[in-house]
Order: C-alpha cells, then structure tokens, then sequence
C-alpha cells in the first residue's frame, strides 16, 4: 500500500473536514490508486479540479500513485489560461453553456437573464444530467457533489451559495462571466434565443396598454413569448446591473 501527501488549494479546500484544509497531509492510498480515485475518495468531486501536480509534474486523472508521492491539486485557472500544463481534461470549455440540476431554477433562470444558454428542467435526473453535459459540451451546476463525481461528468461546478443572486455571483467570479455577458437576449421560460421583431407582427399578442405605449419588441424564436421593455423589464435591469457590477 502506497502513502502519499496531499495539499489541496483555495475554494477545495471546502470539500475537506477541518483539520485537512489549508495544509499538507498524508494519507494511504488503495492499490494501484488513481489520482481521480484519491481525490474523490477525499471528498472533492474531479470536476472541481483544473490541475494536479505529482511531485511537481503535471499528470491526468489516470496518473497512478505512488509510495512517497507528493501531490497539489488546484482548482479551476477559467479566467486564465494553463493549457500548457493542462492534463487531467483535454481544454477548459471557454464558450460556457449550462445544465442546472432540480435545486437551481432560480440560478438558471438569472443565467438566461444574463444571455447564458442553460438548460434546466425540475424533472432532470442525475443521468440525463450527465448525458446533456456530455453529448452537448455543458457545464453541470449542482448541490450535489456525488452528481459531479460520475465519471461521464468532465466539467462541473458545486454551487455552496444557496440563494440564486447569490449563487450568480459565485459562478460569474468563478468562471469570469462578466465580461462576455448578453442580457436580455435569451428566453426565461425556454431558454431560446430572442430576435428584433416589428410591432405590426405581433400586435395581436400585445395588451393594450403595451400597444399604446410600448414600440420595441423582441420575441422568443423558441416558444414564440413576446418581450417588452416595460416595468418588469426595468426591475430586470436595476437587478442585473447590481449584480454584474458586484462580480466585475
């Protein structure tokens, strides 16, 4: 049986019991243990990880350990890049699109506010989960760490906050969202995208009010919704502008 030290990085940290966070400890490992299995046998789900180093060296999650092996396991580098040292997954997904899990509506719901394609639906369960992430290039965001330990899982978030603006904030100064952000152009109900389109062509779906006052359209090339910038609208913004000032 192999005996290894480990030292685990910033938010990482926060998977571990107490007395292992912020320092080196050493532990023993299973025969023939891979990194991916001591990491998560420790308690970190593997998509939370960017970069493992054993004894200095850069290794993939396939990487076995050894008697004396010396190991430093990093979170994720999204707002710079490593590819250079990159390992343990082929590239760091640069072009985000998300799968949210039955806790988060309220998250999902602010990324689409926010012009994030995000995917969500009560009724998911963990395997539809990880067929979307995978066959379709998505970030999972969970409460849920035994979810982001399967293995068809390969890039993942633990969300820790628990209420949505909240949760918003923590996956935009995680991912360094901010800056690439297009709110208001996609559907809040079904996720697709919103275009332009002329008063003439949707009057009939317009309450009165908003056909007397209201001159701009956008409509839903999904589900067909109609948006205005009415009052709702502006309570939107006012929110959206806080949070995206508070994340930058």
């Amino acid at each position: 049986m192999a005996r290894a030290t480990f030292r685990f990085y910033e938010e990482l940290n926060s998977f571990l019991p107490a007395p292992r966070r912020g320092r080196e400890f050493a532990c023993d490992c299973a025969r023939a243990a891979t990194t991916k299995h001591m990491i998560e046998a420790l308690g970190v789900p593997h998509t939370e990880v960017e970069l493992v180093l054993v004894n200095g060296e850069s290794v993939d999650f396939g990487h076995r350990l050894r008697d004396g092996d010396r190991v430093a396991v990093y979170p994720k580098f999204e707002s710079f890049d490593i590819t250079p040292l990159l390992r343990v997954r082929e590239h760091a997904l640069r072009a985000p699109r998300f799968v949210a899990d039955s806790h988060l509506g309220g998250l999902a719901r602010l990324l689409r506010l926010t012009g994030y394609d995000t995917l969500y639906d009560n009724h998911f369960g963990d395997e539809q989960i990880g067929s979307l992430a995978l066959e379709q290039g998505r970030i999972v965001l969970t409460r849920d760490r035994e979810l982001l330990k399967r293995r068809a899982i390969t890039h993942g978030c633990y969300v820790h906050a628990l209420r949505a603006e909240e949760q918003l904030l923590e996956v935009f100064r995680r991912l360094d969202l901010a800056r690439t952000s297009c709110p208001f152009t996609r559907c809040l109900s079904c996720n697709a995208l919103l275009q332009p389109v002329e008063k003439a062509h949707v009057l009939s779906q317009l309450p009165r009010g908003v056909r007397e006052r209201q001159e701009r359209f956008s409509q839903c090339q999904g589900c067909g919704r109609v948006f205005w910038e009415g009052s709702h609208w502006r309570r939107m913004r006012e929110l959206l502008d806080r949070l995206l000032a508070a994340a930058s």
